[in-house]
């Protein structure tokens, strides 16, 4: 599953052909959440509540890129990085 950003030890990745709806994944030590890219609600897992937080500050940055980057998965193209957090 590439990943295509990294910030405050979390890591946020998208798998290719994965299965609706669309989705990332967010990975913070041994927890993950997956997280609906249409509402930037968690909806599967567990992570921390400030990791949460920063999760969905930076999905609601880059809400559009993940909606590109989801397509480019899901046509089995190659997936452009998202910026951190600062």
């Amino acid at each position: 599953m590439p990943e295509i950003s990294r910030f405050y030890g979390i890591v946020i990745k998208i798998y290719f052909a994965d299965h609706l709806p669309p989705h990332f994944h967010a990975e913070y030590g041994s927890e993950e959440g997956l997280w609906s890219i249409e509402n930037l609600q968690m909806f599967a897992g567990s992570l921390p509540p400030r990791a949460k937080a920063l999760i969905a500050e930076w999905a609601g940055i880059h809400q559009a890129e993940l909606r590109e980057d989801w397509n480019r998965a899901n046509s089995l193209q190659p997936l452009a990085k998202i910026a951190p957090l600062p």
